[in-house]
């Protein structure tokens, strides 16, 4: 079943066309990666996705409504939510606060509720806690609760961005560059938390550098330049494509190690 579905996507700023007419379905289940050399416009198109950015042209629609458009707040409570790249954290705020943060768009308590802390404010709080505490065991760093996030490792703060994420109980979670700046066994672990979302019933697409990654956890992958789409298909399919080895590697390279210089590409 197509969860989220992209048709004609653009986003032009000026005279720059960041992202154009782009197709994308991601598929309930599966891991989706979006993939491409720097400035190909794959950040774009996560916040074209995620309501950050409103498109030039073409639509997108989630779960069969069209969300075009559509405000990053109304995203969330729709069921799609996004990572950064740069974690977006409280970093004078705790962990637990961070994560509890991601529970507004399920808030269903009035200000009337807040100020008279009455029976439904009550429950709320602890369901909040309840889900907020889960998101945090399930990300591996319920340990770090009480830590203020700016204060955290690295890794650290990337599972919080996600603890935040599954917070908001999404069905598709936009992962910008998970491993961005972690080692390689950092990246291995959080492949297996990835697989781990996935098997918990939440959809994943992501956007990632490092190749290894990609391949190893993508069902399907969407590759961009400058903009443009330029292969789609299984990981077996995109590592091996013309197209995708000339936008890695550039023109004029060896011919004679082709294949295995698009393999270490991809």
């Amino acid at each position: 079943m197509t969860l989220l579905e992209a048709r004609g996507l653009g986003k032009q700023f000026g005279g720059l066309h960041a992202v154009q007419d782009v197709d994308l379905d991601v598929e309930a289940g599966r891991i989706t990666a979006i993939i491409g050399p720097n400035g190909a416009g794959k950040s774009t198109l996560f916040n074209l996705l995620a309501g950050f950015y409103r498109p030039t042209s073409g639509t997108v629609r989630f779960q069969d409504r069209d969300i075009t458009g559509m405000s990053p707040h109304r995203t969330v409570a729709h069921g799609i939510a996004r990572t950064f790249q740069t974690t977006h954290l409280f970093d004078d705020s705790t962990v637990l606060d961070n994560v509890l943060s991601g529970r507004i768009v399920r808030s269903r308590s009035t200000v009337f509720d807040a100020v008279l802390h009455t029976p439904r404010h009550r429950r709320e709080e602890r369901h909040n806690l309840d889900k907020a505490m889960e998101a945090l065991e399930f990300t591996g760093i319920s340990e770090y609760r009480g830590d203020f996030a700016g204060h955290v490792p690295q890794e650290v703060q990337k599972r919080t961005s996600i603890a935040l994420a599954l917070a908001t109980e999404p069905q598709l979670l936009l992962l910008d560059e998970p491993a961005a700046g972690l080692t390689e066994e950092e990246t291995g672990q959080f492949g297996q938390l990835i697989r781990r979302i996935v098997d918990r019933g939440v959809t994943v697409c992501l956007v990632e550098h490092r190749m290894s990654m990609v391949m190893s956890l993508a069902d399907h992958i969407l590759v961009l330049d400058h903009g443009k789409e330029i292969a789609s298909g299984t990981p077996e399919a995109v590592r091996t494509d013309p197209q995708v080895i000339e936008a890695y590697l550039g023109t004029g390279h060896d011919e004679t190690t082709d294949d295995q210089k698009g393999a270490d590409a991809c």
